[in-house]
């Protein structure tokens, strides 16, 4: 692993086909302010539509994963700045939020997260809006804005009802109490639970081998799935019916029949 630069909050490192994004912001527990949130907004979009990047690894450094948006003066500075006036017109500032949640939510590219530690606020979408999650034994994770007199923000309220057990999402959002990842993958939203240790060995190895998988099938199927959450069932199938057309011609999907014919493992591109 490269020496990571203390000044740089956002560290960018590829293995091979496979994109690491490492939230580098130790001191402040990853939380993300303005500047981090509007990297990540662009950086989502653009890994999607590189071909060289076939799978996403999001992870952070130190013992925190991302403890939500940055509060502290400096960071989310029109919250942490203003707490004296009693209401605030929030809608320009979550619309923020949301666009970063839904680029991520959005990505065709195969997405893992790798929970190394506490993960608090707007840090449980950045870590479940992945498709496949791989936690820490024993990590901390905690719902805070009931603790805080908020109500959930940045696409929380879409989100999470489609990732949570309807009444385990309830009790973590209107008791504000923490959970473990043990607690979670009984829940059955984590995939992976693993000791701290092995975290970057175990997202390492899912996201090389989705980076090794049929690139275009595997968004086709991310996007069918997540379309079908909004969408009646003509509709999905009929969506259904034109990504299977799309597929058709692709060379991953006539070396899936072919090494199916020929008793062999499949070998694909991302083509």
């Amino acid at each position: 692993m490269p020496a990571i630069d203390e000044q740089t909050p956002l560290i960018l490192e590829r293995d091979g086909a496979v994109q690491w994004i490492r939230l580098n912001r130790p001191e402040k527990r990853n939380g993300i302010d303005f500047t981090l949130r509007d990297q990540l907004i662009a950086l989502f979009p653009a890994l999607d539509a590189d071909p060289e990047v076939r799978a996403v690894v999001i992870t952070g450094t130190g013992k925190d994963f991302c403890t939500g948006g940055d509060l502290t003066p400096g960071g989310d500075t029109k919250i942490a700045v203003r707490t004296n006036i009693g209401i605030l017109d929030y809608r320009s500032h979550v619309a923020t939020w949301q666009r970063m949640f839904q680029a991520l939510w959005e990505m065709e590219t195969p997405v893992v997260s790798a929970v190394n530690g506490t993960t608090a606020g707007a840090g449980w979408m950045l870590a479940l809006l992945a498709d496949l999650v791989v936690a820490a034994e024993g990590a901390r994770w905690t719902h805070v804005f009931a603790r805080r007199g908020m109500v959930p923000h940045g696409g929380d309220g879409f989100f999470l009802p489609r990732i949570l057990p309807f009444h385990r999402l309830n009790e973590v959002a209107l008791l504000s109490d923490g959970v473990t990842s043990e607690t979670l993958h009984d829940w059955g939203v984590i995939n992976r639970l693993v000791p701290a240790d092995q975290v970057e060995a175990t997202a390492s190895e899912l996201a090389q081998r989705l980076a090794s998988g049929p690139t275009r099938s595997l968004g086709m199927t991310k996007r069918l799935y997540r379309r079908s959450l909004e969408s009646d069932m003509a509709t999905s199938f009929g969506e259904e019916a034109t990504a299977t057309a799309m597929i058709s011609q692709t060379q991953d999907r006539m070396e899936g029949v072919k090494s199916l014919i020929e008793g062999r493992r499949a070998e694909f591109i991302g083509d």
